[in-house]
């Protein structure tokens, strides 16, 4: 069977329709991870070992267990004990859950990278910890992770396709859908692929421009 590059032109209307659930999903999820992130990193850092030692123990579990289990236990485990919601929002908070525990791993190297002078002159200022924490730790230890957020929200988007085992029809979905009716599977796939690698090499160019902005430090 021949590979006809008409096939792939005729298919990118589906594929842009894939791309919108694929952008949903990736910027819902990022905001979760973003903030899910933050707050799991500052409960590590709790003294109290009855906080810390649980949030470990569970950051731990979710960065080493597969992402596609997580998603078969959202979907269609959690119903069996009432709690249920919408495909792309299970994918969606599945994903933001998973890459949470990495971001929290960055914000804690950052949080690790602000120098302890830093530390002791808040400390003899009489800051609150809230002040501290705002106004002190958290601009100074952003800016340092920020590339590393930047590769995260690439890496959500390429594993947007795993939601299709959840019936999440985003750009692959898609394509098999075409390839079903068409018995032409080569042509929607490389659709999907060349505007998976379009849009993730903009979101690439997009994070190098956060870079440079803001991945400065400024004491």
């Amino acid at each position: 069977m021949n590979f006809e590059w008409s096939g792939v032109w005729d298919a990118m209307p589906t594929m842009l329709d894939g791309l919108l659930v694929a952008l949903a999903a990736t910027g819902i999820g990022y905001v979760i991870a973003l903030i899910l992130g933050l707050v799991f990193a500052f409960l590590r850092r709790s003294g109290n070992r009855w906080v810390s030692m649980p949030v470990g123990f569970l950051v731990e579990f979710i960065r080493s267990t597969p992402l596609l289990v997580q998603l078969f236990f959202f979907f269609y485990v959690l119903p069996l004990i009432g709690i249920s919601a919408s495909p792309l929002a299970t994918g969606a908070f599945a994903l933001g859950l998973h890459y949470a525990t990495y971001t929290s791993e960055v914000y804690r190297s950052g949080i690790d990278g602000v120098p302890p002078g830093q530390w002791e002159a808040a400390t003899a200022l009489n800051l609150s910890t809230r002040r501290t924490w705002t106004n002190v730790i958290l601009p100074q230890a952003i800016p340092r992770v920020v590339p590393a957020l930047g590769n995260y929200v690439i890496a959500m988007f390429k594993d947007t396709p795993q939601l299709l085992a959840i019936t999440v029809v985003e750009m692959l979905g898609g394509a098999i859908a075409i390839g079903s009716e068409t018995f032409r599977y080569s042509e929607p796939i490389a659709a999907a692929g060349l505007v998976y690698l379009v849009v993730a090499l903009l979101m690439a160019w997009v994070a190098r421009i956060v870079e440079r902005r803001y991945g400065q430090v400024r004491v």
